[in-house]
């Protein structure tokens, strides 16, 4: 037997194989190629909702954030419904806004101001002595320092730094006796009897100043 007859032979046997090897990567192929299709229509539901959502978006921007009597919105979102992210922005240059800190230095302001002008009278307060702080915030800030949360029974009431503690004190044996003692201040309960006890003790305290 010659050399070429040898590797005739060797081919014939290497042949089948390949072949083998070729049938056998055939569905291999296929079936991956099946399963990406089948993930890919498992997610077109999915990606179809979403984009209709995304367009409903877009419409109802177009609807009601453009407004014309208000010419600053005109540049709020572009023709086809997208945010302009541009506006939403701080403007170049813009100052950075000064951290406010509340210190003893504001408190004692505040009582002054409300020795002085009363509970309810917020914005004489933040115009004459603390200008930084707004109606609403020197609001909170009584709230804090007279330990109720419901100012109405306060409005016009004036009092100094012993008096604000002692109406404090008070409100918190309120809090305490009905449960209504809450992060530091007292608030009504929706059976009535925390406003019932305080409108009694009010009523006690104009008899006592009427007498004398």
């Amino acid at each position: 037997m010659t050399v070429e007859d040898i590797k005739m032979e060797d081919a014939i046997v290497e042949s089948p194989n390949t072949t083998d090897s070729m049938i056998e990567d055939e569905p291999t192929s296929t079936v991956t190629n099946e399963k990406q299709d089948e993930s890919k229509r498992a997610m077109s539901p999915i990606s179809e909702k979403e984009r209709e959502k995304q367009e409903w978006v877009k419409k109802m921007r177009l609807k009601f954030c453009v407004r014309p009597e208000f010419e600053i919105t005109k540049n709020m979102i572009y023709p086809d419904g997208t945010l302009n992210q541009d506006y939403f922005r701080p403007p170049k240059g813009a100052k950075k806004e000064e951290a406010r800190k509340w210190t003893e230095v504001e408190k004692e302001l505040l009582i002054k101001g409300i020795e002085k002008h009363g509970i309810g009278s917020f914005g004489e307060i933040s115009k004459e002595s603390l200008p930084k702080w707004s109606t609403n915030d020197l609001r909170i800030k009584c709230i804090r320092l007279i330990g109720r949360q419901n100012l109405q029974l306060y409005r016009g009431w004036k009092g100094n730094a012993d008096d604000i503690a002692r109406e404090y004190s008070r409100n918190k044996e309120i809090g305490l006796k009905f449960g209504t003692w809450k992060q530091g201040v007292l608030v009504y309960d929706d059976e009535g009897l925390v406003e019932k006890e305080l409108l009694a003790q009010k009523n006690s305290a104009d008899e006592d100043v009427d007498m004398e």
